[in-house]
């Protein structure tokens, strides 16, 4: 298979999914407690800190009530739906703001509010959020039918029928690989080029049906097309090229002490962000000095977390801080 050259592609090994069943509860943020610890939130009135991924605002929501009318949170999300909702809950709070971008613009957005070197803590959460899985129109999940869409920011780039449908079997197998680390990629590949043959292929449970159907053997402990439905919106979001952007822009633009918290559902964003954690050297804000991250914690949801909220399962979150 040729390389998809847009991300480096990662080693085989395993990777924790978690199925779209487990993705019960729309407004619980993963690890909250162990988030605010990790960024050591505090109210200050010179605190600077940065959502890189609204969602529906969980952690935005405890940031604040630790900052109450000190201190600054800025908060980002490609999502239109997201920004909506951010101007709704907090569009009267003087110290927060949304902007509707991608958290791989952290670095233009601290330059463009004047913030480099100076924010205290930037956490994103990797995780897709429950709601775009539960809107069938935004077509992220494969038990609910809808359009085959995909697109974190449906205003912008194709939606994920337009490449299935011009995309030549082995690019859809290289993509199934090495983003979904999809064992059947070749020939689930070859079940959808021949399957477009005869109708487009337009819906996620028409796409589901034809990752299923070339799925053989004993019944898997996830949905057959889990990997597939993952690879292929990674693949339409730029999601693993976007991720080692945000996070040489977090050091960047992190006052000395701050830190960056990470959430990650799966190992190949979870392998970027270690590497990254642990050998992380950026410019500094006057492009002289260098950005130096140490490594703080590493820490795992809770069984009780597990219980109540499934989709913190496969959870990890890393923070580092930023040294000088």
């Amino acid at each position: 298979m040729r390389t998809i050259h847009h991300s480096a592609a990662p080693s085989r090994g395993a990777t924790s999914l978690h199925s779209e069943d487990a993705v019960t509860d729309s407004h619980r943020p993963v690890m909250l407690e162990e988030s605010l610890a990790g960024l050591s939130v505090r109210a200050m009135p010179d605190a600077i800190y940065v959502d890189g991924t609204f969602g529906r605002g969980g952690h935005s929501a405890a940031i604040l009530d630790v900052l109450g009318a000190q201190g600054f949170l800025h908060a980002m999300d490609q999502d239109p739906d997201a920004v909506t909702a951010a101007k709704l809950r907090f569009g009267e709070r003087g110290n927060f703001r949304i902007h509707h971008r991608n958290f791989g613009e952290l670095g233009e957005l601290a330059r463009d509010c004047g913030m480099v070197g100076q924010i205290s803590g930037i956490l994103l959460d990797l995780g897709v959020s429950s709601p775009q899985f539960d809107d069938a129109e935004r077509g992220f999940s494969f038990l609910r039918d809808g359009p085959l869409d995909m697109r974190m920011d449906p205003s912008s780039g194709e939606p994920a029928s337009a490449w299935i449908n011009r995309a030549d079997a082995e690019e859809i197998a290289d993509v199934l690989y090495q983003y979904g680390e999809e064992r059947l990629s070749r020939r689930i590949a070859r079940r959808i080029v021949e399957a477009r043959i005869e109708t487009p292929i337009l819906r996620t449970t028409q796409l589901a049906d034809i990752i299923s159907r070339a799925m053989s053997g004993p019944r898997q402990k996830i949905h057959p097309a889990t990997r597939s439905f993952q690879a292929i919106r990674i693949f339409i979001n730029r999601e693993l090229d976007v991720l080692p952007r945000a996070l040489q822009s977090a050091a960047e633009v992190l006052a000395p002490g701050g830190r960056l918290a990470v959430i990650s559902f799966h190992s190949l964003e979870d392998r970027i962000v270690k590497r990254f954690m642990r050998d992380a050297r950026g410019t500094g804000p006057d492009d002289a000095k260098k950005a130096e991250l140490k490594r703080v914690s590493r820490a795992f949801p809770s069984d009780a977390e597990c219980a109540i909220n499934p989709r913190a399962r496969s959870a990890v979150l890393r923070v580092a801080e930023r040294v000088s």
